[in-house]
C-alpha cells in the first residue's frame, strides 16, 4: 500500500477515508486518470467559465485557497459532468475569517451524550463546539481533489494556463490548450462494511489477496510516574491519576495535519508537565501513581481512548478502570484570550453525589495549583454545561469517574482553523526572528512557549497534589526551554539537533526538514507517535550505564527488569567538537499500546459503538500537465491514421496476391560436371 501520496506535485484530498456512511469516499476517480482543460479560478466569478460558458469541458480547476469553501464546492459538485478534477493552492495569507472542514459537532454519536443519556446535550444541541465547521471533509466528491503545497509548481501550472488558455475579452482560446491529468484511483468502494467484507473474502480464499482498505490504526503512548509490572495487573486498591491528551489531527487533505492548536500545543504541554513532575524529590514515593496517556486517533471517533477502555474492561491492560482515581485531560490550550483556563466537567455523572464531591475536590485542587502561577487563572464554566469533545467522554461511558477537561475556551472553540491545513505554527503565534539560524530558532523561547510552560506548571502541580503530594508542590516548574524545543520540532522543523539526540539511529528518517504531520494513518507507529514516545522517555527517564548490547537486551542484566521499564539506545548529544554523537541508554516507563478500534477486532464493521474508519488502498497518486490539440485536429489525425492503415492493408493484400509474379524464386543450378 502506498504510504505517501502526491509526489512533488500534490496531495490528494478527501478521497481515501471510508466509514459506515461513506464519508470522504471518491468513487469516480478513473483508473487511467482524470483529464481536463486547465482553468485557473482566482475570483468566484471566474467559475462561470467552468460551470456554463467554457466550450471545452471537462475542466480541471486550479482554485485559490481562500475560495475553497463549502458554497463553492457545492457549485462544482452540482456540475460534475463539466469537472474532471480540482487542484487547490495554499492561501497565503490564511483566510482571515477562519477555515474548518470539520463538522460543528466533532465525534458526534461516539461520546457520552446520546438520545438516551443526556439528550439535552446530544448532537451538540446546547453548544456547537466548532461553529465554523462546514463539514466539507465529510462530503463525497466524484472527482479528485489535490493540494498544491509547492509555490513554484503552482506558478508553473498558472504560467501554462496564461500561455495557452487565457484569451482576451472572454473569447474562446485557441488550441493547443494546457490540460492537467490527476491520478488518484481508490480501490475501496461504498463503505467500511463493504470494503472490509471484500478484503476478508480475499484473505480467506485467495493465495495472493488484494486488500482494498485498511482500518485507521496506530499506537497510544503512555507512561507511569512510578514503574509498574506490565506482565500483570494492578491491585484493586492501587489508585492512579490519569493525565491525558490527544496526538492526532486531520484536515481535508490526506496526511496534511499540522494540528498546532488542536493537538500539538496540548501534548507538548503534557510532555513538559511530565518532565516537571518527574523531577519532584518524592515523585517515586507518592501515595498514588500518575499515568500519562497520549491518545492516537481521537479525531476519528475516539479510536485510541475507546481501545484503551476496551482493553481495561477485558483485562488486557495493566491499569483497570477501577484503579482510576481521577482524570485530567488537556484540550485545546494555546489560544487563551486572557489568563483564563477553563475547567470543563460532565453534569450527568455529577448527579451521583459521590462523583460530584470527587469532582469538586478535583476542581479545588486545580484552583489551588493555579494560585501559585499568576499567568494562569482557572475558571469554572456553567455547571450545567456539557463536556466538549474529549477522551474523557469514552471513559465516562464505561464508568463514573471524577474528571475534568482543561481548555482555552469557555464555550465554543477559539480555534478558527480546527482540523484545517491552516492550523499551523502561525495559528498559535509561534514565530522567530528572520535573522536567526535554525539552531538559534530551536532554542529561542517564544511567548507561546512561556504561556504553555505556565499551563504545564499548573498541570504538574495539580497532578502532584492529586497523587497525594504535599511537600514540594511549589518547586514543580515546567521548563520553557523544553516547550520551545518541542514546538519547534513538531511545528517548524522536525530534523533538528535535539530531536536527533533523543531518537534511535534507525529512526532518523522519520525526521523531515519540515513540520511533522499528525494524521493517524494505517502504517504504524507514525512519525509523531515515535517522536512523542522518545521525547517522553528522555524527559522522564534515566540514563543508565549499559552498553549497546545490554541496552537492547536488558534480560542479560540481572539488575534490570523489562517488565518494569523500557530501554532505548538513543543517538545522544554531540560531543564537544560537534563531530560525533555520544550514544546512551535511556531507561523509562514510556511504552506503546495498540490504538485500533475494537470494532475491527470484533469484526463489527458496521458498529455504532466504536469507530469504523478505514483508508482505501491505492497504487499511484500523481499529477501532470501537458498540451492537447483541438478535437477537430484529433479527429483529422485519427482519420489520416485510419486511412494510412487501410491503404497499408490494401497494398499488403495486393503484394501478397501477386507475390509469385513480383518475387520469382530463382532456379536451383544444375549439376556441374568436370
Amino acid at each position: 500500500m502506498a504510504t505517501a501520496g502526491g509526489g512533488s506535485v500534490a496531495d490528494p484530498g478527501c478521497r481515501s477515508l471510508l466509514r459506515l456512511l461513506s464519508f470522504c469516499v471518491l468513487l469516480a476517480a478513473s483508473v487511467s486518470g482524470d483529464t481536463g482543460i486547465l482553468h485557473v479560478v482566482e475570483k468566484e466569478r471566474d467559475l462561470q467559465w467552468v460551470l456554463t460558458d467554457g466550450p471545452n469541458p471537462p475542466y480541471v480547476v486550479l482554485l485559490e485557497g481562500e475560495l475553497f469553501t463549502r458554497n463553492l464546492m457545492e457549485k462544482l459538485k452540482g456540475t460534475t459532468s463539466r469537472i474532471a478534477g480540482l487542484a487547490v493552492s495554499l492561501a497565503k495569507p490564511r483566510p482571515v475569517s477562519g477555515s474548518s472542514p470539520s463538522v460543528q459537532c466533532p465525534n458526534d454519536g461516539f461520546g457520552i451524550y446520546s438520545n438516551s443519556y443526556g439528550p439535552e446535550f446530544a448532537h451538540c444541541r446546547e453548544i456547537p463546539w466548532n461553529p465554523l465547521g462546514d463539514g466539507l471533509a465529510y462530503e463525497d466528491f466524484s472527482f479528485p481533489i489535490f493540494l498544491l503545497e509547492d509555490e513554484n509548481e503552482t506558478k508553473v501550472i498558472k504560467q501554462c494556463y496564461r500561455d495557452h488558455n487565457l484569451s482576451p475579452n472572454g473569447s474562446a482560446p485557441t488550441f493547443p490548450l494546457c490540460a492537467m491529468q490527476l491520478f488518484s484511483h481508490m480501490h475501496a468502494v461504498i463503505s467500511t462494511v463493504t470494503c472490509m467484507r471484500r478484503s476478508s473474502i480475499q484473505s480467506t480464499f485467495s493465495i495472493n489477496p488484494e486488500i482494498v482498505c485498511d482500518p485507521l490504526s496506530d499506537y497510544n503512548v503512555w507512561s507511569m510516574l512510578k514503574p509498574i509490572n506490565i506482565s500483570g495487573a494492578l491491585e484493586p486498591d492501587d489508585r492512579v491519576v490519569v493525565a491525558a491528551t490527544r496526538l492526532d489531527s486531520r484536515s481535508f487533505f490526506w496526511n496534511v495535519a499540522p494540528g498546532a492548536e488542536s493537538a500539538v500545543a496540548s501534548f507538548v504541554t503534557q510532555l513538559a508537565a511530565a518532565e516537571a513532575l518527574q523531577k519532584a524529590p518524592d515523585a517515586l514515593t507518592l501515595p498514588r501513581n500518575v499515568m500519562f496517556v497520549f491518545f492516537q486517533g481521537e479525531t476519528f471517533d475516539y479510536i485510541g481512548s475507546s481501545r484503551m477502555v476496551y482493553d481495561m474492561e477485558k483485562g488486557k491492560f495493566p491499569v483497570q478502570l477501577e484503579n482510576i482515581d481521577s482524570f485530567v485531560e488537556l484540550g485545546q490550550v494555546a489560544l487563551r484570550n486572557s489568563l483564563e483556563l477553563w475547567m470543563h466537567t460532565d453534569p450527568m455523572s455529577q448527579k451521583n453525589e459521590s462523583v460530584h464531591n470527587q469532582v469538586e475536590a478535583l476542581l479545588s485542587t486545580l484552583e489551588k495549583s493555579g494560585a501559585g502561577v499568576p499567568a494562569v487563572v482557572l475558571r469554572r464554566p456553567n455547571q450545567s454545561q456539557p463536556l466538549p469533545p474529549s477522551s474523557l467522554q469514552r471513559f465516562l461511558r464505561a464508568r463514573n469517574i471524577s474528571g475534568v477537561v482543561l481548555a482555552d475556551h469557555s464555550a465554543v472553540f477559539h480555534n478558527h482553523y480546527y482540523q484545517s491545513i491552516y492550523d499551523t505554527a502561525e495559528n498559535i503565534n509561534v514565530s522567530y526572528p528572520e535573522w536567526q539560524s535554525p539552531e538559534e530558532d530551536l532554542n529561542f523561547v517564544t511567548d507561546t512557549a512561556k504561556a504553555l510552560a505556565d499551563v504545564a506548571t499548573v498541570l504538574g502541580r495539580a497532578l502532584y497534589q492529586l497523587a497525594g503530594g504535599t511537600n514540594f508542590s511549589d518547586t514543580i516548574q515546567a521548563d520553557p526551554q523544553t516547550v520551545t524545543r518541542l514546538l519547534y520540532g513538531f511545528l517548524v522543523r522536525a530534523n533538528n539537533s535535539w530531536f536527533q539526540s533523543i531518537l534511535r539511529q534507525d529512526l532518523r528518517s522519520y525526521l523531515g526538514d519540515g513540520p511533522l504531520q499528525h494524521y493517524i494513518a494505517v502504517s504504524s507507529p507514525t512519525n509523531t507517535t515515535y517522536v512523542v514516545q522518545y521525547a517522553l522517555a528522555n524527559l522522564t527517564g534515566q540514563v543508565v550505564d549499559l552498553p549497546r548490547e545490554q541496552c537492547q537486551d536488558p534480560s542479560k542484566v540481572p539488575s534490570e527488569n523489562k517488565d518494569l521499564y523500557e530501554y532505548a539506545w538513543v543517538q545522544g548529544p554531540l560531543n564537544s567538537n560537534e563531530t560525533d554523537r555520544l550514544p546512551r541508554c535511556v531507561r523509562s516507563t514510556a511504552r506503546l499500546a495498540r490504538a485500533l478500534s475494537p470494532a475491527f477486532e470484533l469484526r463489527q464493521w458496521g458498529s455504532t459503538e466504536y469507530s469504523t474508519w478505514t483508508e482505501s488502498r491505492w497504487k499511484d497518486i500523481r499529477a501532470r500537465i501537458f498540451l492537447v490539440a483541438s478535437r477537430e485536429l484529433e479527429f483529422i489525425t485519427l482519420m489520416v491514421g485510419f486511412g494510412i492503415l487501410v491503404f497499408s492493408l490494401v497494398v499488403t493484400y495486393c503484394i501478397n496476391a501477386k507475390a509469385d509474379v513480383l518475387f520469382i524464386t530463382p532456379r536451383e543450378p544444375g549439376a556441374v560436371s568436370y
